[in-house]
């Protein structure tokens, strides 16, 4: 027969309940007071942020995967959108909290008429000959050499007023003539190319890396808005812009710096360590593996690192979109960079 085990002592219910609840709450505080800002910043407004997949919002992808923005417990999510103009429509609506790199400048010019005072811009990706971004392709085995030969051709353009307004300007100022421009999303452009449906696109990276590498296209001219609408293949073409809401700032200031602190660690990190940064394009645009070293990268610029002649060669692309009746008005580019 199995000797009985001797009685232990037990705590009445209510007891042991105190006990239980005291035990937890004490892990709790603990565990709070140990853990990093990303722990105790859960309860923040969740911050949406627009962006389409090209190679310019680079920087926001690196503040994503590295958890640069939760280092600073921020709760970030990031918006998808086909094109420029979404993400600028997204922020007319109250959907979006601002826009990634890479989302077009004019666009966002645009949804600033829309509503005055909609926005702050807190960096830019000028992009030239150097730091290429935008381009012209033609098929491999293409015979045309220059964009004057595109007269009478059917081009495509990325989504939106700025990229088919910007389209028709440079194949008007380099020659051509007679030609069609036609929009596509931007992941079509290497597809319709190959198909034969276009016979050149002015798109922005990494299509062409894209292109080149499958070996279906070839580039015709980088930097070409640059070039022949800012008159210097070197010249800085802000062409894309991040920013916040001007509400978002206002209700959030002291996430707004935070944000903005996270963001500029993704910007050092693409300046710095290319490389490296290179492989947060996977899953955010068309590169993937180890093509992700093949891209060309835009460069960048923070509201607080803009001189006069950055501001100047800004100027310039906007008061191309007044000039051709784009916006209604005159915008001042120095109006629209935040301050701190």
């Amino acid at each position: 027969m199995r000797p009985v085990d001797p009685p232990r002592s037990i705590a009445p219910p209510n007891a042991l309940r105190r006990r239980q609840v005291l035990a937890t709450a004490a892990a709790v505080v603990v565990g709070t007071l140990g853990a990093p800002a990303v722990v105790r910043g859960q309860s923040g407004p969740k911050i949406r942020i627009g962006y389409w997949p090209i190679a310019a919002g680079l920087p926001f992808y690196a503040a994503l995967e590295k958890g640069y923005f939760k280092e600073e417990g921020l709760n970030v999510e990031p918006l998808k959108f086909a094109g420029a103009q979404q993400v600028m429509e997204a922020m007319l609506s109250g959907r979006s909290d601002g826009s990634a790199n890479g989302t077009g400048s004019g666009n966002l010019g645009v949804g600033e008429i829309a509503s005055p005072g909609l926005y702050k811009i807190i960096a830019t990706n000028p992009s030239n000959a150097k730091y290429v971004l935008d381009e012209f392709l033609v098929p491999k085995d293409s015979t045309v050499k220059s964009i004057a030969e595109l007269k009478g051709k059917r081009i495509a353009s990325g989504p939106g007023i700025q990229n088919k307004t910007l389209a028709i300007e440079v194949l008007e100022r380099a020659g051509a003539t007679g030609f069609t421009v036609v929009e596509l999303p931007i992941g079509q452009h290497v597809a319709s190319l190959a198909a034969g449906q276009v016979d050149a696109v002015y798109t922005l990276e990494p299509t062409g890396t894209v292109g080149r590498l499958n070996g279906t296209t070839r580039l015709l001219e980088a930097g070409v808005i640059a070039k022949y609408i800012l008159g210097d293949p070197l010249a800085p073409w802000h062409g894309g812009s991040a920013a916040l809401t001007t509400e978002f700032i206002t209700k959030y200031p002291a996430e707004t710096k935070k944000y903005i602190a996270a963001y500029a660690k993704g910007i050092a990190l693409v300046r710095s360590k290319p490389d490296e940064a290179r492989q947060y394009l996977k899953g955010y645009t068309a590169i993937d593996g180890a093509l992700t070293a093949e891209v060309p990268l835009a460069s960048y610029m923070l509201y607080n690192e803009f001189k006069p002649a950055d501001v100047a060669a800004f100027q310039k692309f906007f008061d191309l979109f007044t000039d051709k009746g784009v916006f209604s008005k005159k915008l001042v580019v120095e109006n629209l960079l935040y301050k701190g």
